[in-house]
C-alpha cells in the first residue's frame, strides 16, 4: 500500500491545509494507477517547528515539504514510467494545496520496498 510521509513547517498545516493534502495526494495516486488504487494511500502529515528546519546549512525561512513515498517494488513497474509520473503527480499535488509557488521547493523521494520486506496485519506481503 502507498505510504506517504510528508515533512512541512507546523505552521504551514492550519486545520484546513490536512485534509485537503490527503485529498490531493491521493488523488496523485490514483491519476497514476487508476480508480482502483483510491482505497490504498495513507498518509502522514508532520510538521516541523520554525528553526527545526534547515537547508544548505541555514535554517529555512519559507518551506520546503519533503515527501517520502513507500511503495511494494513491484507496482513501480505497474505502469510506465511510474517513478517519474508519480514524482509529478505528487508535486502537482502539493501545488494545487499549499500554491505554486511552492513547487521548486518540493522534494519527493520514492522508496520502492521489496517483496515479502513489508507486513500488513503481521503477515508479509
Amino acid at each position: 500500500m502507498p505510504h506517504f510521509t510528508v515533512h512541512l513547517l507546523e505552521e504551514s498545516l492550519d486545520g484546513r491545509v490536512e485534509p485537503a493534502l490527503i485529498r490531493s495526494l491521493t488523488e496523485a495516486v490514483v491519476r497514476v494507477y487508476g480508480e482502483r488504487a483510491r482505497s490504498l494511500p495513507v498518509v502522514e502529515l508532520f510538521g516541523v517547528p520554525r528553526g527545526r528546519w534547515g537547508v544548505g546549512g541555514e535554517p529555512a525561512d519559507e518551506d520546503h515539504p519533503v515527501v517520502t513515498l513507500v511503495m511494494r517494488e513491484p507496482a513501480l513497474h505497474m505502469v510506465d514510467d511510474a517513478p517519474a509520473r508519480l514524482i509529478s503527480s505528487v508535486t502537482d499535488a502539493v501545488a494545487e494545496v499549499l500554491g505554486e509557488d511552492i513547487r521548486p521547493r518540493v522534494a519527493v523521494g520514492i522508496v520502492g520496498v521489496q517483496p515479502g520486506r513489508s507486513g500488513v496485519g503481521g503477515e508479509p506481503v
